[in-house]
């Protein structure tokens, strides 16, 4: 399951590291026959799948993850002269303008671009990133808990500043968190420029509790999944993604019937990933065909039960467990990339100043 939590830009280059995982030879990476992908912690691929591309392809594929998909972009636009890989995955809309603006990527017409849909290809003109995924943030509940309490869960953003929902919300900081951003910018989506500081007092005044990462929201704070159960965790309603439920249904020890958490549907804001060429790249021939790759129709149906994503390649078949679990949010909140980049960093800032102090 995506986690996504970042980290403001970090201010010192002896804060950088980035570590090896899921290499296929050891090697650097700087040779023409490997290349290199870096992206966050959520990134996943079948063995097999992997293995077919590089039959093919003729390229070695050298993974470099670390941390979250905000920290990763931070440390790739810090390093960007003299990058650690070739192909980055991981940018998403909420952060696609500081990426760009800060030169992360050279442009590449990806193969099978054309079969992808345009209203993810949110640099269409210059190419500079591929989308590979979306995903819906969403306030996830636990039906256990509103069924013991005999308490309608929550279906709006609205409704979690009512009363009854007092002390029961755990969010992520909006300032260390992809998702904890996502959920700012739908709110500022919903209530407007203005109207989402007023939204935000009448959650704090309602006991929201913030913290890092998602990591710690869902598995520590939140009670409706698994790791939280045995965490102890106390609040039944947090901030995570519509692909969560069906995670609980294929991870589970014995599969339950349903899912146990379910999805507020009028709380979700769209997200979506991009993959693109890094610019100094040493081997921009191979990050081109790994990026190929990624738009493949190999590849974009064997994703969702990998990251647990939703593919952007029209026709590509969707598991039935995310049928049945965790349905895409069919009217979610979305916002243009000039509107996130013109208010990202203020609206933060506000939100940090008007929440955490």
């Amino acid at each position: 399951m995506h986690n996504k939590t970042l980290v403001a830009v970090a201010v010192g280059l002896g804060l950088i590291s980035l570590s090896a995982c899921g290499s296929t030879d050891g090697g650097s990476g700087s040779d023409s026959k490997t290349v290199t992908l870096v992206s966050h912690n959520s990134w996943a691929v079948s063995k097999k799948v992997l293995k077919d591309f590089e039959k093919r392809s003729g390229y070695k594929v050298r993974v470099l993850k670390d941390g979250d998909a905000g920290q990763a972009v931070n440390k790739a636009i810090l390093t960007k002269g003299n990058p650690q890989g070739d192909v980055f995955f991981g940018v998403d809309n909420t952060l696609l303008s500081r990426a760009l603006d800060n030169g992360l990527f050279q442009p590449y017409t990806a193969k099978g671009l054309d079969k992808v849909g345009a209203a993810y290809q949110l640099d269409k003109d210059k190419h500079r990133v591929t989308p590979v995924d979306y995903g819906d943030i969403c306030v996830n509940y636990d039906k256990a808990y509103f069924s013991e309490h005999r308490l309608t869960p929550p279906r709006s953003f609205a409704d979690l500043a009512e009363p009854r929902y007092k002390n029961l919300l755990v969010t992520e900081n909006a300032a260390t968190s992809s998702p904890g951003l996502g959920f700012l910018l739908g709110s500022a989506a919903r209530f407007g420029d203005q109207g989402w500081q007023d939204y935000w007092k009448k959650l704090k005044a309602n006991g929201v509790k913030v913290v890092d990462g998602w990591d710690q929201a869902y598995y520590q704070e939140f009670s409706g999944s698994s790791e939280g159960k045995k965490a102890g965790g106390d609040r039944p309603l947090v901030v995570s993604y519509a692909s969560s439920p069906p995670a609980e249904v294929i991870y589970a020890k014995k599969r339950p019937g349903t899912a146990p958490t379910g999805v507020a549907t009028g709380t979700c804001f769209r997200q979506t990933e991009f993959a693109g060429l890094l610019s100094n790249a040493r081997n921009p021939e191979g990050a081109k065909a790994f990026i190929d790759f990624l738009v493949s129709k190999e590849f974009q149906e064997d994703m969702p039960l990998n990251m647990f994503v939703y593919p952007v390649l029209r026709g590509a078949r969707v598991p039935a467990e995310f049928t049945a679990y965790g349905p895409a949010a069919k009217a979610p909140e979305t916002m243009a990339p000039a509107r996130i980049a013109a208010n990202r960093d203020q609206w933060v800032k506000s939100w940090t100043s008007l929440v955490l102090k």
